[in-house]
């Protein structure tokens, strides 16, 4: 069966490539009914924080990866480790260097290696320099204890970033010498910036925390993430979980870089909220709300399902949501300088405005429908387009050029308050 496992170090968040390593991973385990097993590697206890693998662990339960058992924290295995090197140290195939536990490494050999995404490697052992098993300060070197560690979790893959392949040649000399099988080794080309340079902070947010906060669905970030060095074998971009799982293979996986686009991430995400219910999406659209300001509580669950039906084919992520649609949750939105000018100020759209509104006292019943028959019957007898009746009806109303269909819009909004801001924004007064 097989085995894998990810294994975070709690000294920061969790990095979009960590977490592209962590999901090949699952995909890998789920497609062949194998396990995913988590070892958190907090040797370095002055930079291990307990604040960062909390959010690591959130972070991966929020992109659906789950694990089989308990993780496996490394601070508690020193022990172990330790009893390992001194049974090397026995068998005359480590030595002492001060309180250090030093495996030396033989000379003029090649090792190669069968990577299941790149083919066969070779390592020559004279560019490998001794290797520490046990520092002075009695902590184990992370070479050392990682074999120690994938051999006792039974780890048959190792899936893990190219980064990790200067590893490899050190890691299976420990293998042999500890008499352990070795896995199956899959190095995964790394995730650059559009750029091509190694993704960091300056092409933007590199954590999953930070896209998590921005408003991205999490489907949406796997479905990106998985893309990154693996493909279905069609033309299809938008997959399913359960799609991904039943097609994936890590010996399908790309041997080149991959570069992580931010554009195309969004259109993901803009996909994935089309395609999402209402209902699914209320809890991170109110929370949106909440985060900017606005009450949602003050609206039925009914309407604000209306509102996210005509907002979610308008937004790339959930975060866009509150400013396009605050006008829908309080009269104190803010008014576009440039629609102002251009549909607010001049005479003549007031003039319009005021026209409609008359128009609108007059009728009492007030759907979309009715109201986009009345403005077309308004334009047309006063020889207008439409568009210079919505226009400025819609900064009137929102404070936006921009949003969801005007008449929708203003059946939401409820004749009282349509009408108020109607006035106001014309200066007519109005009997609301």
């Amino acid at each position: 069966m097989v085995r894998v496992r990810f294994a975070p170090s709690p000294t920061g968040f969790l990095h979009l490539g960590s977490a592209r390593t962590a999901l090949f991973n699952w995909l890998y385990a789920k497609h062949t009914g194998g396990t995913f097993l988590l070892r958190v590697e907090d040797t370095d206890k002055n930079r291990s924080e307990t604040r960062f693998l909390e959010e690591i662990l959130h972070d991966l339960k929020w992109m659906g990866l789950d694990w089989d058992k308990d993780p496996v924290f490394q601070s508690e295995r020193f022990d172990i480790y330790r009893k390992k090197a001194e049974e090397l140290l026995e068998q005359g195939r480590a030595y002492r260097e001060g309180e250090a536990v030093i495996f030396p490494v033989p000379d003029g050999r090649v090792i190669e290696v069968e990577d299941a995404v790149h083919g066969k490697i070779s390592f020559r052992t004279d560019e490998i320099k001794p290797q520490v098993m046990i520092k002075s300060d009695g902590s184990p070197a992370y070479n050392f204890c990682c074999v120690i560690d994938d051999s006792e979790m039974e780890i048959t893959h190792i899936i893990r970033g190219d980064d990790h392949l200067s590893n490899t040649p050190k890691q299976i000399l420990f293998y042999e010498a500890l008499e352990k099988p070795l896995p199956v080794f899959a190095h995964i080309p790394l995730m650059m910036g559009a750029d091509g340079a190694k993704l960091s902070k300056r092409h933007g947010a590199v954590s999953v925390e930070e896209y998590r906060r921005e408003g991205y669905l999490p489907e949406a970030l796997v479905n990106y993430l998985t893309l990154l060095g693996w493909n279905p074998k069609d033309e299809r971009e938008i997959l399913s979980v359960d799609e991904t799982i039943k097609l994936f293979d890590i010996r399908d996986m790309s041997d080149v870089q991959s570069r992580f686009d931010t554009a195309k991430l969004r259109w993901i995400n803009s996909e994935r909220l089309k395609t999402s219910s209402s209902s699914d999406l209320l809890p991170l659209f109110t929370e949106s709300l909440r985060e900017a300001g606005y009450d949602p509580g003050k609206m039925s669950e009914t309407k604000l399902r209306r509102i996210i039906e005509l907002y979610k084919v308008r937004v790339k992520t959930v975060r866009e949501f509150p400013p396009l649609a605050g006008s829908f949750f309080s009269d104190e939105y803010e008014i576009e300088e440039k629609g102002a000018r251009k549909y607010l100020e001049p005479e003549e759209m007031k003039a319009n405005i005021a026209h409609f509104a008359s128009e609108i006292e007059r009728h009492e019943t007030f759907s979309a429908a009715e109201l986009e028959e009345l403005c077309r019957r308004i334009a047309e007898k006063e020889n207008l387009k439409p568009a210079e009746i919505i226009h400025p009806t819609r900064m009137a109303i929102s404070g936006t050029t921009r949003g969801a269909g005007l008449f929708d819009m203003m059946e939401i909004l409820g004749k009282e308050k349509v009408l108020e801001r109607m006035n106001r924004a014309s200066g007519s007064g109005g009997h609301v």
